[in-house]
């Protein structure tokens, strides 16, 4: 299918003179998944995983991934004729120093840029100018040989209480024009979809695990803009954000809107704001390139969201647990299959009135699957369960309240002694991260080592970040806080909330990934940091060493056990109580 796809790609090529066509993963708005209409990448190249980049020429088509996809993406791309392009591995180049040496003097480049940030789209094209090659970014050729392409998502929106967020939307919009004017900026553009749901107190359903609403904002002193599509509020809603001073106005008005913004200060976000719409921008407009005011103000959650997502967690933690107890008592016995597993979990968490939606798609990796970092089953590759070995369950739930997310590797049978060894030392990592006291001020990329250590003493890795931000009823993927010694983090505020998932994986053999969400809050002596854990379910006591274990590990495991035992047993059944109380006894 990838074949033909591509060969009817090139005919668009040659009919509107391109020499090579560049395919992303994002929206118009730089969302890290995406609605149906959007996944150009996805149809082009059978490539499923939720990050890539896609260059297609007359004679070549590749695919760029990052290391948790390596797997999935050579077993995907087998046969199609498109090259894996591993990023970040040594003499790999990026999509962009791939272009810029293969478009030559004279070439046509073409891209939709509505779905290509501002930077990386601009560096490209000024470089390509500069070599005399040509570019168009006002075609979408893929979309052009998409014949049942989905529509483009409308679907209703809602607003959220200040009971449930804590703070009015006229609160948070005070603060961002306060900030607006420290910056000395006149307005702000933003496509974030995550920061105008957090600014607005609003939340959607237009990409599937992410409740956000398809819009763009323009904001300045006495302006709040909001462009979505006509239907997607109540009369009711309307009134509410008329109130507020928010003025609804059409999806697609926000490119009428930005040439207008003559002789003004303009603060974006060049990684998130699209190539379409800085194109536009006027001459005599000075942009203020900066990431959005929202971003570092929504990570750090306030006393009301923290209380709510501590709830979230309870109620996630009791069917997480179980689920546990599910598939080590009766999943084999009853046939399950990686994807009837996820199943048995969905139901289980819908039996509570608060759980709206998978935060994303589960992954529950048998054996050898659970080494393909972010695996997901399908019919074609779903395996039943057996009485051996490792299945990896990676899984978060959207509440009223709260979003979750969580990972258990769970021993279905008997283990060898190199799987409890592995299991062990990630575990061990998992629990120092969460363990630490810290300076204030200290980021992510100082305290990476803390979960990395115990691996790395016997010169074992993961190809992939200790810990991401999560957004509150928002998306599970949030920044700017995370664990990763790569790249930028920001620094540790109390109030963020972070994941702590170190993990190993031994290809064709088996996966381990153990995963918490922890807040960060002051501890007791001043100016320093620690760690609570928000997530509540055990980890799997027969696959732990305990003579591996340092004192302090083994302190912090039995009291976190102890905890999970206190909050979940009166929330479960007498036997799932009593298999959770033999679950957590202290080592």
């Amino acid at each position: 299918m990838s074949r033909q796809t591509i060969e009817r790609l090139r005919e668009v090529m040659r009919r509107e003179g391109l020499d090579a066509v560049l395919v992303v993963t994002d929206d118009f708005h730089g969302s890290e998944y995406v609605g149906e209409y959007f996944r150009e990448r996805e149809y082009l190249t059978g490539f499923t995983g939720s990050a890539g980049t896609a260059v297609v020429t007359a004679d070549k088509a590749l695919l760029w991934t990052d290391g948790r996809y390596f797997l999935q993406a050579a077993d995907q791309l087998a046969g199609s004729g498109i090259q894996l392009m591993k990023s970040g591995e040594p003499d790999v180049p990026t999509p962009a120093a791939w272009l810029l040496e293969n478009v030559k003097e004279g070439q046509v480049l073409g891209f939709d840029g509505r779905t290509v940030a501002a930077s990386f789209a601009e560096t490209l094209v000024g470089e390509l100018r500069r070599r005399q090659a040509r570019v168009r970014a006002d075609i979408d050729p893929v979309g052009e040989i998409w014949e049942e392409r989905p529509p483009l998502s409308a679907k209703p929106a809602y607003l959220l209480d200040t009971d449930l967020v804590g703070e009015s939307r006229e609160q948070k919009l005070a603060t961002v024009r306060g900030l607006l004017d420290e910056a000395e900026a006149d307005c702000l553009v933003t496509t974030s979809l995550d920061d105008i749901m957090w600014l607005l107190n609003i939340r959607g359903a237009d990409i599937p695990c992410n409740p956000v609403l398809l819009s763009y904002l323009y904001l300045d002193g006495g302006q709040c803009w909001l462009f979505c599509h006509p239907d997607a509020f109540g009369e009711l809603d309307r009134i509410v954000l008329q109130t507020a001073g928010v003025t609804l106005a059409p999806y697609e008005q926000i490119y009428q809107i930005v040439p207008q913004l003559t002789d003004l200060t303009i603060w974006l976000d060049p990684a998130k704001v699209n190539y379409a719409l800085t194109s536009l921008l006027p001459h005599s407009a000075k942009r203020l390139e900066k990431s959005s005011p929202m971003a570092a103000l929504k990570a750090v959650k306030n006393e009301t969201e923290v209380a709510h997502m501590k709830q979230a967690h309870v109620t996630d933690g009791v069917a997480v647990t179980r689920f546990v107890y599910w598939l080590k008592t009766q999943a084999v016995a009853e046939g399950a299959t990686e994807v009837s597993a996820a199943e048995k979990l969905e139901r289980l968490r819908l039996q509570h009135p608060d759980y709206r939606e998978p935060s994303f798609d589960s992954i529950v990796a048998y054996a050898d699957h659970g080494a393909i970092v972010h695996y997901s089953a399908t019919a074609e590759t779903d395996r039943p369960l057996e009485d051996t070995g490792f299945v990896l369950c990676d899984v978060g739930g959207q509440y009223r309240g709260g979003t979750t997310d969580v990972t258990r590797t769970v021993a279905l049978g008997k283990l060898s002694e190199q799987q409890k060894i592995d299991y062990t030392d990630v575990l061990r990592g998992h629990l120092r991260l969460a363990m630490a006291t810290f300076r204030e001020g200290m980021d992510g990329k100082q305290l990476d080592i803390l979960a990395r250590q115990p691996l790395w003493d016997r010169g074992l890795d993961y190809n992939h970040g200790t810990g991401h931000g999560v957004g509150y009823m928002l998306n599970v993927h949030e920044g700017p806080n995370a664990f990763r010694w790569k790249g930028e983090c920001a620094a540790q505020q109390a109030g963020m909330i972070t994941s702590d998932e170190p993990g190993l994986y031994r290809a064709g053999e088996y996966g381990i990934r153990i995963e918490n969400l922890i807040l960060c809050k002051r501890a007791t002596t001043a100016g320093y940091l620690c760690f609570e854990h928000l997530t509540m379910a055990p980890y799997d006591r027969s696959a732990i060493l305990p003579e591996r274990l340092l004192a302090d590990e083994r302190e912090a495991l039995n009291a976190y056990h102890a905890q999970v035992y206190a909050t979940l047993s009166p929330l479960l059944s007498a036997e799932e109580a009593a298999w959770l109380k033999e679950e957590t006894a202290p080592f």
